[in-house]
């Protein structure tokens, strides 16, 4: 069920979140100490459980996100699929990690109408490498039968942590004289947010 209080949405200030494990801040989001993600308010979902290397989404059907063909757009099932795979993979990180998306498959086994009503996402993490995150979820309707099944894999980011990073941004900046320099060094500091890639 929705949360019983009005959710705000936005971005999470980086000191906020960087002493929090991914379980914590998640569950910060849940209890409205965190605001949720814009794009939970755009498509009309929300976060309502987090344990360890799991997490439920639930989201409300609606003519809002129809295709042309008349049924809810697969962009959205999506969408709950890769909010439950990557929150399920956060819940299991430490402070200052961060994770991102590098690989979905999913089946649709049954279409998704406007009036389908109230869907759960169901993320859970099933396997979890050195830098590789894999993790699986599922999206049901109130009666509980499957409407998509998916899988997925995701890097993680420890190299420094993001709050690190923006620190280190905003020192270079504010260096006096020559700026010649700068370019490679916050190019580096840039590339470190970005997925490790293995070769």
């Amino acid at each position: 069920m929705p949360p019983a209080f009005a959710l705000t949405y936005g971005i999470a200030k980086p000191e906020d979140v960087s002493a929090m494990t991914g379980r914590e801040m998640l569950q910060a989001m849940i209890e409205g100490k965190l605001p949720a993600p814009p794009i939970a308010q755009t498509l009309g979902f929300w976060l309502v459980e987090v344990g360890d290397g799991q997490c439920v989404f639930e989201g409300d059907t609606g003519s809002h996100l129809l295709n042309p063909l008349g049924g809810v757009h697969g962009g959205w099932a999506l969408t709950l699929i890769d909010s439950a795979t990557g929150c399920a993979a956060h819940t299991v990180l430490p402070a200052g990690v961060s994770y991102a998306t590098v690989e979905t498959k999913a089946n649709f086994t049954r279409p998704i109408k406007h009036d389908t009503g109230r869907v759960r996402a169901e993320g859970r993490v099933v396997g979890r490498g050195r830098q590789i995150i894999s993790a699986e979820a599922r999206v049901l309707d109130a009666g509980r039968p499957l409407l998509l099944a998916a899988q997925a894999s995701g890097e993680t980011r420890s190299d420094l942590t993001i709050a690190q990073i923006l620190d280190m941004v905003a020192a270079i900046a504010k260096i006096p004289g020559d700026t010649s320099y700068r370019e490679p060094i916050l190019q580096a500091a840039l590339d470190s947010l970005r997925p490790i890639k293995h070769g």
